[in-house]
């Protein structure tokens, strides 16, 4: 079953250039959440720095980086974007990052059938302590390993149809859809940002 979700393009923003005057700026925290070793951090570098090492640190409490896209030519988006640890020791301080999340990547290894798994869990914890409703999308890691795979695709796309949430697969190694994955969750933000302006006026 090939992944066939509906992607939406941010570019990153290029510092040399002048803001554009008549676009939208928009601010969003949000937060890589899921087992330890999955691949957080490696997704987290691929799309800030466009970096990849094959030396695995686990992140001890949280890690934190700031990227800037643009959404549709006409919104300048700031994230700040937070890289947490998934062992359970960390788990209480994880859990005050939720408060004031505009968004989450919920992360799993295609290659570990614990880590998806615990996706369920880790979706439980994001309604327990984040405040209004944050977008999420689910993403499967190490999609470039396909011999490794114990994930079928249909299950991981079954559980986000069971959630209501996007779901795609990504590559940190060859940064396969990590651009994408990224514009899944800001596309989500931004129409909730927009909605809630809308309503307000």
């Amino acid at each position: 079953m090939k992944d066939e979700t509906t992607r939406p393009s941010i570019r990153s923003s290029d510092p040399t250039m002048q803001p554009n005057q008549n676009s939208n700026k928009m601010h969003f925290k949000v937060l890589i959440v899921g087992d330890s070793s999955v691949g957080k951090s490696a997704l987290l570098l691929r799309f800030t720095e466009d970096q990849f090492t094959p030396l695995f640190t686990s992140t001890i409490g949280v890690d934190f980086k700031v990227k800037k896209v643009t959404m549709r030519e006409t919104t300048d988006v700031k994230l700040s974007i937070w890289d947490t640890a998934g062992q359970e020791r960390f788990r209480t301080i994880v859990a005050s990052y939720y408060r004031g999340c505009d968004g989450v990547l919920l992360v799993y290894d295609i290659r570990d059938t614990v880590s998806f798994q615990s996706v369920e869990r880790w979706y439980a914890e994001i309604g327990r302590y984040s405040y209004g409703n944050p977008s999420v999308v689910l993403v499967g890691t190490k999609c470039d390993q396909e011999d490794q795979r114990q994930v079928p695709m249909h299950e991981a796309q079954a559980l986000a149809l069971e959630m209501g949430i996007p779901w795609i697969e990504t590559s940190s190694l060859t940064g396969h859809n990590v651009d994408e994955a990224f514009g899944l969750l800001v596309d989500s933000m931004v129409r909730k940002r927009t909605m809630q302006k809308d309503k307000a006026m």
